[in-house]
Order: C-alpha cells, then sequence, then structure tokens
C-alpha cells in the first residue's frame, strides 16, 4: 500500500493528520470530507496512515509513562499520608465554619442594617437634589404671585418667562410642574385683564381731569403771553401811553409792572400742576410693556386709539347753553386742551403708542369740529364783551395748543369771522349810545362859563376857534353837549375796536386797516342810521333840526382828527399806499341834506298850521285897513326862526327862506283858488292884497342875508301880479301884452285870472254891481 502512493498522496495525508490532531473535534468534519473527495480508495490508505500515526502515539505514551512511573507511585503513596490529616482538617474546617455562622449573624443583621440606611441616605440625597432644582421654580412662582397681588404685573410677567424657559425645563418631569405651567397662560390672561382694567380707570381719570389739565396749561400759556406783553410794552413806551389814554382800553394785566409781574410768575409758578401732577401715567406705561411683553402691542394701540376717538368725540360735543356765558366756552377750551395735552405727553413718553401723524388727524377731526361750533354758538352772542372774553379765551387756547406743536392758523382765521361778529355787536351797542346821547342832549350851544370849563370841553372834542377864544367869558360853543359826546365814544369805540386786534399776530397796517374799515361802519351804518331816525322824529323842531346840521358840520371837520388818533394808535403812516381812508364823511352830508329837507319840510308844515288859522270873510264889502292876525304871527314866526339860521351855512338859511315865502305864496293861491270858495267881493281881494303886501315887506327885509335885489320878493310875483289885475281891473293891458316877454301881467296865468274873475262876477251879480265893461272882458 506504501508502494502505491504517491509523495504528493503522502503529504496530503500528512497535512490532514495534522489539521485532525491541532483543530477542535467540530471542525474536523470537513478536513475528513476532503479525504473522501480525493482519489478512489483514498480512505483506505488514508486510515491506513491513521492507524500508522496511532500507533507511533501510542508507543510514546508507553515511553512517557514508563518514565514516570516511579513518580505517580511516590504521589499516590505520599497521597496516601495526607488522607488521615485531611479528614482532621475537614472536621476542623467543619467546626469552624459552624462557629463562624453562628458569629457571623449578627453581622449579616447589621449589614443588612446598614445597607438600608444607606438606601436611606441615597434617597434623600437625590430627594434634596431633585429639591434644590424643585424649589428655585416654588419661589419663582411664589415670586411671580406676590408680584401680581403688589400689582408689579409688569414684573411678574418677566418673572413667569424666566420660569417658563429656564427653571420648569429643568422639572418639567413633576405634575406640580405641568400644573404651573398650565396656569402660567391663565396669569398672563389675568394680567392683560387687570391691566386693560388699570387702562380703562386711567381713561376714565384723564377724561375727569382733562378740564383741570387743560385749565393749567392754558393759565401757563396766558401766563408767558403777558410776560410777552410787558416786555414788548417795555420796548414801545409810545404806544403805551396811547393805550393807557383809555382806562377801559387797557386790563389789570396790560398796567402790570415788571415787579408784579415777577410776583404773578412766583404765584402761579406755586399753584400750577402738571399733567403728571393731576394724572397717574403708570397705568398706561405699564400696559403698553405687558401687551408688548405678550406680543400683543399692536391690539393694545389700537385698542388705545379707538377709545381716545371716541373720547375726543365726547369732549368736543358742547353744552347747549355754553354761548351764555364765557365760563361755558372756557371749560369748553379747558377739555379739549387737556385732551391734546394727555396725547402730547403719550406721544413723548411711549414709544409709538400714539403718532404724530395719529395726533395731527385727531386735531384736524377736533379743529373742523370747534370751528363749526364756534360759528354755531358766537353767533348767538349779542354781548361784544362777551364776544372779546371769548376771542381772548380762543387767542390763549390757540396760542396753548400751538405752543404743543399743533397748528392753529384756522382758528385764527375763525377769529377774523368772529371779529366781523364782534364789531356787529359794536356797532348794535353804540347805536343804543348815540341813541341815548341824542335823547338825553338839549340841542343847544355849550355853555362855558369860566376857562377850566372852556378847558374841559375842547379836552373832550377838537374845536379850534380864535374868534370864540377872544370873547369874554361866558361863552357859548357853537355845538350842543352831544357832539363832545360823540366824539369821546367814537375813540371808545375804536379802542373797544382795538381790544379784539391784540393778540392776533397781525401786522400793524392789517391793524390799522381793520380799524378804519370799522370806523368807516360805525359812521356809515350805525351813526347814520341813528342820525336818519333822529331827524325823522316828530318832537324833534326847527331849533333842533339847525343844531343837528352844526353838530353834523363839526363831526364832519373833526374826522381827520379820528383819522390821526387811528395814525397814532397803530403807528401806521397814513401815506401808506394801502391805508384805507375815512369815507364816513358822507354820513354827516347826508345827515345835513336830511335835516335840511326836514327843515324845509318842517318849516312848510308850520305854515301850513298858520294858513289853517286864516278866516276870510270872501264877502266882505270892505278891508280892515290892516294884515290880517294869522298873516302877522307867521310872519313874526319866520323871522324868529330865520334868526336862529344865522349859524347855519348860508346856502342853507337862504334855501330855507325862499322855500318858506314859495310855499307861503303858493298857499296864498291856493286859499283864493279854492273850489269851496265860491264868491269873492272886490273887499275881501284889497284885505288879500294887504296880506300880500306884509309878506312882500317880509321878504324886502332880508330876514336871511345873501339874498341879491329882490330876489326873495319874486317868490310873490304871481300873487302880486294877479292882485294887480284885479285891483287896478287893468284887462286891456293884460289882454293887449298877453304873451309877450315884456308883458306886465307876464305870470298871472290865463286859467287862474277866469276862476278868480268867475269868483268876483258871482258876488257882483248877487249884489247887482255889474259893469257892462266886465261883460265885454268875458265876451272877448
Amino acid at each position: 500500500m506504501a508502494e502505491g502512493e504517491g509523495p504528493e498522496t503522502t503529504t496530503e495525508h500528512e497535512r490532514i493528520l495534522q489539521e485532525i490532531e491541532s483543530t477542535d473535534a467540530a471542525c474536523v468534519g470537513p478536513t475528513l470530507r476532503s479525504v473522501y473527495d480525493d482519489q478512489p480508495n483514498a480512505h483506505k490508505r488514508f486510515m491506513e496512515k491513521l492507524e500508522a500515526r496511532i500507533r507511533n502515539h501510542d508507543r510514546e505514551i508507553e515511553k512517557m509513562c514508563n518514565f514516570h512511573h516511579q513518580g505517580f507511585v511516590d504521589a499516590i503513596t505520599e497521597l496516601l499520608k495526607v488522607r488521615s490529616d485531611a479528614g482532621k482538617l475537614k472536621v476542623q474546617v467543619t467546626d469552624t465554619n459552624r462557629r463562624l455562622q453562628d458569629a457571623g449573624k449578627d453581622v449579616i443583621n447589621q449589614s443588612e442594617e446598614v445597607i438600608r440606611c444607606r438606601v436611606h441616605q441615597r434617597n434623600i440625597a437625590i430627594t434634596v437634589e431633585k429639591l434644590q432644582l424643585c424649589l428655585p421654580v416654588l419661589e419663582m412662582y411664589s415670586k411671580v404671585r406676590e408680584q401680581m397681588k403688589s400689582k408689579r404685573y409688569y414684573s411678574a410677567l418677566k418673572t413667569m418667562e424666566l420660569l417658563e424657559n429656564t427653571y420648569l425645563p429643568q422639572v418639567y418631569q413633576y405634575r406640580f410642574c405641568q400644573i404651573m405651567t398650565e396656569n402660567i397662560p391663565r396669569l398672563r390672561e389675568e394680567i392683560k385683564e387687570i391691566s386693560m382694567s388699570d387702562l380703562k380707570d386711567f381713561l376714565e381719570s384723564i377724561r375727569k381731569h382733562s378740564d383741570k389739565i387743560g385749565e393749567m396749561a392754558m393759565k401757563q400759556s396766558q401766563q408767558q403771553r403777558i410776560f410777552n406783553r410787558v416786555v414788548k410794552k417795555q420796548t414801545h413806551n409810545g404806544n403805551e401811553k396811547l393805550y393807557a389814554a383809555s382806562g377801559a382800553f387797557l386790563g389789570h394785566f396790560d398796567t402790570a409792572t415788571p415787579e408784579q409781574l415777577q410776583d404773578d410768575e412766583e404765584e402761579y409758578e406755586e399753584e400750577v400742576l402738571t399733567a403728571q401732577d393731576l394724572v397717574d401715567f403708570s397705568p398706561v406705561y405699564r400696559c403698553l410693556h405687558i401687551y408688548t411683553i405678550l406680543g400683543d402691542r399692536e391690539t393694545f394701540e389700537n385698542y388705545y386709539r379707538r377709545q381716545r376717538r371716541k373720547q375726543a368725540g365726547l369732549v368736543l360735543q358742547p353744552q347747549s347753553n355754553m354761548n351764555e356765558t364765557v365760563e361755558g366756552y372756557r371749560k369748553y377750551f379747558n377739555q379739549i386742551v387737556g385732551f391734546f395735552v394727555v396725547e402730547d405727553h403719550i406721544l413723548h413718553a411711549t414709544q409709538g403708542l400714539v403718532t404724530r401723524a395719529f395726533t395731527d388727524e385727531l386735531w384736524n377731526m377736533a379743529l373742523s369740529k370747534i370751528i363749526a361750533v364756534l360759528r354755531t354758538h358766537s353767533s348767538y352772542c349779542t354781548d361784544p364783551d362777551l364776544v372779546l372774553e371769548l376771542k381772548n379765551v380762543i387767542v390763549v387756547y390757540a396760542d396753548t395748543l400751538q405752543g404743543y406743536g399743533f397748528s392753529v392758523s384756522r382758528l385764527f382765521d375763525l377769529l377774523l369771522e368772529i371779529r366781523d361778529q364782534y364789531n356787529e355787536t359794536l356797532l348794535k351797542k353804540w347805536a343804543v349810545v348815540f341813541r341815548a346821547i341824542f335823547e338825553s342832549d338839549n340841542y343847544s350851544p355849550i355853555p362855558a362859563a369860566n376857562e377850566e370849563e372852556y378847558r374841559m370841553i375842547i379836552s373832550r372834542f377838537p374845536f379850534h376857534d380864535t374868534e370864540l377864544e377872544k370873547q369874554p367869558f361866558p361863552k357859548r360853543f357853537p355845538v350842543s353837549m352831544s357832539v363832545p359826546e360823540i366824539y369821546k365814544e367814537f375813540k371808545e369805540f375804536i379802542y373797544a375796536s382795538l381790544k379784539f386786534s391784540e393778540s392776533l399776530h397781525r401786522s400793524s397796517t392789517e391793524i390799522d386797516d381793520m380799524l378804519r374799515k370799522s370806523t368807516n361802519l360805525l359812521l356809515t351804518r350805525t351813526l347814520s342810521g341813528c342820525l336818519q331816525n333822529l331827524i325823522k322824529k316828530q318832537h324833534i323842531g326847527l331849533t333842533e333840526l339847525v343844531q343837528i346840521i352844526i353838530n353834523t358840520t363839526h363831526l364832519e371837520q373833526a374826522c381827520k382828527y379820528l383819522e390821526d388818533f387811528i395814525t397814532n394808535i397803530t403807528n401806521v403812516s397814513p401815506e401808506t399806499v394801502h391805508t384805507t381812508r375815512l369815507y364816513g364823511l358822507s354820513t354827516f352830508k347826508d345827515a345835513r341834506h336830511a335835516a335840511e329837507g326836514e327843515i324845509y319840510t318842517k318849516l312848510n308844515h308850520k305854515i301850513d298850521e298858520f294858513i289853517q288859522l286864516a278866516d276870510y270873510e270872501w264877502t266882505m264889502t270892505e278891508p280892515n285897513g290892516r294884515a290880517s292876525g294869522y298873516l302877522m304871527d307867521l310872519i313874526n314866526f319866520l323871522r324868529s326862526t330865520f334868526q336862529v339860521f344865522t349859524h347855519l351855512p348860508g346856502k342853507v338859511a337862504q334855501t330855507a327862506c325862499m322855500s318858506a315865502c314859495k310855499h307861503l305864496s303858493t298857499s296864498m293861491m291856493q286859499m283864493l283858488l279854492d273850489t269851496d270858495v265860491k264868491q269873492i267881493s272886490m273887499g275881501a281881494i284889497q284885505q288879500f292884497n294887504l296880506d300880500v303886501i306884509q309878506c312882500e315887506l317880509f321878504a324886502s327885509s332880508e330876514p336871511v342875508p345873501g339874498f341879491q335885489g329882490d330876489t326873495l320878493q319874486l317868490a310873490f310875483i304871481d300873487l302880486r301880479q294877479l292882485l294887480d289885475l284885479f285891483m287896478v281891473w287893468d284887462w286891456s293891458t293884460y289882454l293887449a301884452d298877453y304873451g309877450q316877454a315884456t308883458s306886465k301881467y307876464l305870470r298871472v296865468n290865463p286859467s287862474t285870472a277866469l276862476i278868480l274873475l268867475e269868483k268876483i262876477y258871482k258876488r257882483m251879480k248877487d249884489t247887482n254891481k255889474k259893469k257892462h265893461y266886465i261883460f265885454s272882458v268875458q265876451k272877448k
């Protein structure tokens, strides 16, 4: 079998055998499988090789055993010797173990107790450690509660934020932390509700205190305005003297000295309170911070602005009787100023809660409402003092809000409208004053018994007459007492009108123009109307009318002094291009014309009254030989009346005299032609002729100087030629010269002559005293 084996087969078998010897039993299978996978009958040869290897190993074992056999025998012998000692040792060990077990029971018990204590200690340490983590959470939660109790909501929110983000995550596994986590949103909502409630209280508070806040702000603004005015007056001493000329014009503050003003300022500074003193703004700050932290700032801003808009609407609603007193207006303005002072404070004290655009929107809305309210309510004011006080309140109101950055130009434009209304109320007031002056005037020249009385009159009225000054006392001014009174009222009106122009931030030229226009209205409307009504009153007689003409003449001359007076007040040169002139001079001319016309009317009416007293006996046979009594009374009346006309302008007196004579002539002509008079005797004609002669004598006596020649006598020329025609019975001449310019009876109207002739004819017919030439005249 060795012969059939090759070297390779032998080497392979050797390798397999080495693997079997060195490999674990579990891995022998694959190695043995390779034996069967080789050449046929290879396993037989391998088995043979394996048996040969086993025999070799057996021989080696036997050799080794033989080598160690003696030592083994010796070891067995030695082991047998130790066997008895081992038994003894076992007994001792057993006994020792028993005794040790008995002694270790207490130790075991104590050890178990120690173990339990150590477990307790460990649990306590863990508990302490966990409590140390939980205590800050509890402390922070307790701090939140305390902060909320003390109303420190902003700090409470900060604490909650720290608790939620830092401390709770460390102990989130505990149930109480979960409860806290659930409570924190509710606490935040509670804080929002509380802060919103505080904000509502704040809004109600500023609603109540707006009046006081506005009053303090306007008081401070007024104090500053007064101070500026006094400083300005110190630099304009000339103007100060002019203003001081009227006590009614200057008030307490206008005449205050710098020392007095200093005292007023110190007193004012002690009393004045700011918005922060009157209202606690912390709720709105706190609420703003709270909503900002909670990320809901926009909601808060919208709510605040919406509520303030509503409050603005309430503030702007005026009381129904506001126009009755200035206090109503002042309270109205105080509330509005207080509202916007608060808004201005919020604007500057917070970041974005209100914006300038928002306050400007509110202001524009309020300004439109205020202007509408003032236009409505001021229109009911009939007292100029109330209108003036209203103007002063509006100026202080405008200056106050202008100091806070609000545009007030529309308010000053409104003041110009109110100024027109103020002028209207002044005109109505001065109309009453003028009527009272006219009613109390005696329409007699002012007497001056001594120098003092003379100087007193000329100090009140600019009257200059060198001839009067040279006359000895007692003297008499040509004007009546109403003239200096009216001139004084002119100046008072100018001062009153000037009062409204103060603090309107207008130039001197504009103020000068306003004064002149209002003075023109006083002249052309108020005084003119009063004069016209006065002239038409029934109790005003000819003497009064003559005095009115004289008065208006002197008032017209005094108008140039009024212009100088206005110029001195405003310091605007009259040569300025745009200076308004006093065109009210026509008022006095119109009044004079009306008075002159009334003189003519009343004079004619008086003549008619005398004519009505005429009692002619138209059928008398012989004249009385003297003029009628009514006519002599009339002539005497005319003489005395025309003597009063000596102070009138010559043309006026001449016109009145001519008008009276013409009216008398016409009236006497109407008596002759009266249809009720059916018959007239020649005796009546002769008596009538005596009356006409007296009229002619009166006309020739020049009752009013200035007539040339027999101009006044021409008023009776119609009567004279008619009477001459019948007295002389010069019908041939009349008929021959009829229509010629040189006719002796040129002014005799044929129809008039025929009417009178018929009346005489009827009388002659009844008395059978007709003559043949009368018939011849009638036939012709």
